[in-house]
């Protein structure tokens, strides 16, 4: 290198020391409008109330350390008023250079942007977990990764998730089947300011004379039968009155009740039939046992059968 380019060794010192440690820096003017790459989405992204660290080579006075505003918008020392929410810091950085040159302050600004404190870095995730809440990060994660960090599925967990993008752009609804090497192979990305919303799986209830009474979950494509139902719950007891069995249905806050051949089902004289969420099959006693109870009846004693997830 000759000596008369020696003050170069010290900028190039700095920059690749600001680039260790995360921060963006920007040595040439910049054209065009200030937005993230379409083609490479950049995972933390700047928000409102983040504390950003801004310096400028050369320019001692011009370093500073601002919020974002609610509005998403930083003041300048000199420059005025820039919006950054949204931006990387490597776009930041290049907007304010831009805005230096664009008023005549500085001809070719070397701007570094530096975010300090997050302030809406990270991930809620929220319904049907063990562990609900916000969880910190600073870079995109799996799916898998956040629920993890969620303490994991309930057991009535339906496995259609919901990912909410952080500018309520879309709604994205990932299935993790049962499955370890095809939940594995969905990679689901999840960025900071997403929210992860795990809704509850569709329940029918089979009560009554049979051996194992109680809520099933239902399957991860959401469709259970009658006599996968009746098999769930280890079948009709001896004692049971099968032809007498009611399938009450609730729906817009009230309940249709029908009767289901089970005995013909299971002989395969009638077709099976597709229950839906919150369906309740009611096997009778014998008339020797037979304790006649209305459909409020069945219904009220769902609130306190266990619930069984046969994933």
């Amino acid at each position: 290198m000759k000596r008369g380019h020696s003050w170069l060794v010290p900028f190039f010192i700095c920059a690749l020391a600001s680039l260790a440690r995360g921060q963006a820096v920007v040595s040439a003017p910049y054209a065009g409008t200030a937005k993230p790459s379409a083609s490479a989405r950049e995972s933390l992204l700047i928000g409102r109330g983040d504390l950003l660290h801004i310096t400028v080579f050369r320019e001692p006075d011009l370093e500073q350390r601002v919020r974002v505003k609610d509005s998403g918008e930083i003041d300048l020392d000199l420059a005025g008023t820039l919006k950054v929410a949204g931006l990387t810091a490597a776009d930041a950085a290049k907007a304010v250079a831009q805005l230096y040159t664009q008023g005549h302050f500085l001809n070719h600004p070397q701007v570094s942007v530096f975010l300090e404190e997050y302030a809406t870095q990270s991930i809620s995730v929220l319904g049907q977990v063990n562990k609900p809440g916000a969880f910190t990060v600073t870079t995109a994660r799996s799916l898998l990764d956040v629920l993890a960090m969620a303490g994991g599925l309930t057991e009535i967990a339906d496995r259609h998730i919901t990912v909410q993008r952080a500018d309520r752009s879309e709604n994205t609804v990932v299935f993790l089947p049962n499955d370890a090497a095809t939940s594995l192979r969905a990679g689901a990305i999840v960025y900071p300011g997403d929210t992860v919303l795990v809704p509850k799986a569709g329940i029918v209830y089979v009560l009554g004379d049979v051996a194992r009474p109680g809520g099933y979950v239902m399957q991860d494509d959401a469709r259970l039968t009658v006599l996968q139902a009746i098999s769930m719950a280890s079948g009709a007891n001896r004692t049971a009155k099968e032809d007498a069995t009611r399938l009450i249905h609730k729906t817009n806050g009230s309940y249709r009740e029908s009767t289901v051949p089970l005995r013909d089902m299971e002989c395969g004289k009638k077709a099976d039939m597709q229950l839906e969420a919150d369906d309740v099959l009611y096997v009778p006693f014998s008339m020797a046992k037979n304790v006649v109870l209305g459909a409020s009846s069945i219904l009220s004693s769902t609130s306190s059968a266990a619930i069984y997830a046969a994933r």
